[in-house]
Formats: structure tokens, sequence, C-alpha cells
């Protein structure tokens, strides 16, 4: 059996044991995956920052969960951050505390 037709029984043999879904709103993952490929295909200049490795290996890891090169995924996100387009979610660390006024001074 060659390659292509034990590629097509797997992917039958998926389907009928009902591991397929449906992707919600699919129109906003065709637009952030064409985001991904805009951005990693637009790159015109290089930089060298320093991270942690504990940031990058979790980078590396929510790369890996979107199915993107974590380069792409860092050079999206600082896209989005620069046309104004990243939305911090509202389960975020610490976000509770940017609408909070901590001047103590009141008190």
């Amino acid at each position: 059996m060659d390659h292509e037709s034990k590629l097509e029984e797997e992917i039958l043999a998926s389907f009928e044991r009902d591991e397929w879904r449906s992707v919600p709103n699919l129109q906003q993952e065709i637009e952030r995956y064409a985001a991904y490929a805009e951005a990693s295909l637009t790159r015109d200049k290089q930089v060298n920052i320093p991270i942690s490795s504990r940031d990058l290996e979790d980078i590396q890891a929510k790369a890996a969960e979107e199915g993107v090169p974590y380069q792409t995924l860092m050079a999206s996100v600082l896209h989005k951050f620069v046309t104004g387009r990243l939305v911090e979610p509202s389960h975020a660390p610490y976000s509770h505390l940017k609408s909070t006024n901590h001047n103590r001074s009141d008190s």
C-alpha cells in the first residue's frame, strides 16, 4: 500500500470514529491564519532580543497549539500590538489591577 492510500485510510477511520469537528467561526480562523501568513511573509528586518527561557518555552508551546512556528507567532503578536489589534483577555494575570486606582494618598 502506498503512503497516500494509507493516509487516506487513516483519515477515513478517524472520520468514522467521529473525531472530526466543524470549525466554529470559520471566517475568524481563516483571518487568523491569514494574519500569521502575512506576518511571516512580509519580514524585511530581523531583530535579536533577549528573552527568558521560560517565556520562550511558553511561546513555543503556544505556537505548537496554534500549529505555527514560534517566530511567526511572535511576529504576529508584535504586529497586532503595534497596529492596536492586540486584545488582552480579561483572564490575563493582573488584568484586574489595570483598572484599579492604587494611589494610597487618598486613604
